[in-house]
């Protein structure tokens, strides 16, 4: 999927074995640039083009320049792996096989934004990553600034919001916070915080390397680079790939063994992302800004299958139901939209809810976006009305017969 794979995330050492070494990191890519050799690295990030992969998609040089030409004071930069999204494997892939790329690129972000302080902000259940950070840490200890810590984040969908990931650090409570201040402008220790995700960092670890001309020489479609990816469904070969932003959908499907006539749905970008067709979805590029102008998702790079024989109902209830048992509880929007929105999710997929309960989904769905404390509730409501419009034969067919034209056969109400 890649035409040159030599200089690539997870180029090195089989997937299989122990996250690479400092030494074999160094002989592989060489030493890390410092000083004047990355005097115009923003630049050149900005000119590369890189987005964040966090989800969000925000470039990264300009979340940079932002921050290192704040007037005054110390930064601090938290390198984000709490993925706390269930389906995503990417994050604690890297950080558990290339550790030494996540802190090049923190090293190279404190460099860049003036910041005396890096704090790796890793899953717990990720046990592999945590350690293997941990190890490079050791590793590094010579180079890293005075102060470097690793804060092993909660079991969260939340958790790695980047106000979530400030408040933990500060005060042990993984829950966002409101703005303003924005955390670039008072984040950990109230000093200005950028907070990057660890696939970005590594990007930026290779750039500053190789050069903005070797980022965007990969890139079919309209956003340049390579991009990880989670893949999962009935597949032969689930988990993560690096790809070339722009190849398709189908590409990878195929490759995995996944076949479109035996192929429902795709949800793409993750519990936030969006449902869409197989048959849209098998050419379309998975490439941010194409994706973004068709009204779906790249998030946090992940693509999901949803075979023929699984009702896309039921799948939509079971995330609904997380999404609201992830809630911050720090808003009715959450606390109460997103339960009552749940609650009747999973009443329809059992066959307990007539079309009265369907006409209440669908206006919850158009009035909770935008009135939340964070953006859990918009991711939650972008990913039910994306179900409603890819599965909503199948939710009539539910609510009025109380069978699912899926499995064929009568649902029995809990």
């Amino acid at each position: 999927m890649i035409s040159n794979q030599t200089e690539r995330l997870l180029a090195g050492p089989r997937l299989d074995g122990e996250p690479e070494r400092l030494d074999a990191h160094l002989a592989r890519l060489g030493p890390l640039p410092h000083g004047d050799e990355n005097r115009d690295l923003i630049a050149s990030l900005e000119a590369s083009g890189l987005l964040g992969r966090g989800g969000a998609g925000f470039p990264v040089g300009r979340k940079w320049r932002a921050l290192a030409e704040r007037r005054s004071g110390s930064a601090v930069v938290v390198a984000n792996g709490a993925e706390g999204e269930p389906a995503s494997f990417k994050d604690r892939t890297l950080m558990s096989h290339r550790p030494h790329l996540v802190v090049d690129g923190a090293i190279l972000a404190a460099e860049a934004v003036g910041a005396d302080e890096i704090v790796f902000y890793v899953g717990k259940e990720h046990e592999s990553a945590v350690e293997a950070v941990r190890r490079a840490i050791g590793e590094r200890r010579s180079e890293l600034p005075l102060r470097t810590r690793l804060v092993q984040a909660p079991i969260g969908y939340v958790a790695g919001e980047a106000s979530a990931a400030v408040h933990y650090v500060n005060n042990g409570d993984a829950r966002p916070t409101t703005t303003p201040p924005r955390v670039s402008e008072r984040g950990v220790g109230g000093r200005p915080t950028l907070v990057q995700n660890v696939e970005s960092l590594a990007y930026a670890a290779l750039i500053a390397r190789l050069g903005e001309r070797w980022y965007r020489s990969a890139g079919r479609s309209d956003s340049r680079g390579t991009a990880l990816v989670t893949l999962t469904g009935p597949i032969q070969e689930q988990g993560v790939r690096e790809i070339e932003l722009g190849t398709t959908i189908g590409e990878i499907a195929t490759e995995a063994g996944a076949r479109i006539d035996r192929t429902q749905a795709v949800v793409l970008g993750g519990y936030f992302g969006t449902w869409a067709p197989a048959r849209d979805a098998w050419d379309l590029p998975l490439d941010p800004a194409v994706m973004r102008s068709a009204g779906l998702t790249f998030g946090c790079g992940i693509v999901g299958l949803l075979p023929g024989d699984v009702c896309g109902v039921s799948a939509t209830a079971q995330i609904m139901g997380f999404l609201a048992k992830e809630s911050a509880g720090q808003c009715g929007p959450c606390l109460y939209g997103l339960r009552a929105l749940g609650d009747a999710t999973a009443r329809v997929a059992v066959g307990g809810a007539g079309t009265g309960e369907l006409e209440h989904i669908e206006r919850w769905t158009s009035q909770i976006g935008g009135r939340g404390a964070c953006h859990h509730p918009d991711g939650a409501v972008q990913l039910m009305a994306s179900a409603l419009n890819v599965f909503g034969d199948e939710f009539r067919e539910h609510a009025r017969t109380g069978r699912c034209s899926i499995t064929g056969s009568r649902i029995e109400a809990a």
